[in-house]
């Protein structure tokens, strides 16, 4: 009878582990239960990233490039300090630490997209390296993202797979 009931069991887990989608739940059983049963599913992981706050990524939610490079830490195990650097400017001293770490020349990572760009006269080459670092502390939109800096070095991280080359 122990087998049986183990059986029961295990059917009975394993129904409640299997993955489905939130569509999956309304459709099936239409229910509160299965819609929280699903949020509880997809919060609760033992595949929870682990903190690692020596892993930065100046990030941009809006941007596509930058949310999957943020993905793809994740989907490592890693869960970044995420520095929304919209919301929070970089400052020009911080910029000038952020471009020598990543050894590139400032002008690589100005969105000369930005209608900012043209309209700052950003595209001038006489403009030097400070000129080009206070336009982007006073306009954190020019910064080109994500970058992603860790123990092991700082990049520009586009297309964001080239992440993966700093884990």
């Amino acid at each position: 009878m122990a087998g049986v009931a183990q059986g029961f069991c295990d059917d009975l887990l394993r129904e409640q582990l299997r993955p489905f989608n939130r569509f999956e739940a309304t459709a099936l059983h239409g229910s509160a239960r299965a819609q929280s049963r699903y949020t509880a599913a997809m919060t609760t992981s033992i595949d929870t990233p682990v903190n690692r706050p020596d892993i930065t990524i100046f990030h941009n939610n809006r941007c596509s490039n930058s949310r999957g490079a943020l993905a793809l830490l994740r989907e490592h195990g890693i869960e970044p300090n995420i520095v929304d650097y919209i919301a929070t400017p970089l400052t020009a001293p911080e910029l000038a630490e952020l471009v020598a770490h990543l050894g590139v020349p400032v002008r690589e990572l100005l969105r000369s997209k930005e209608a900012q760009f043209k309209e700052l006269g950003l595209d001038n080459v006489a403009l030097g390296d400070a000129q080009l670092i206070q336009a982007v502390a006073q306009h954190p939109v020019l910064l080109n993202r994500p970058i992603v800096v860790t123990p092991k070095g700082a990049k520009l991280c586009r297309p964001p797979e080239l992440v993966l080359e700093l884990i």
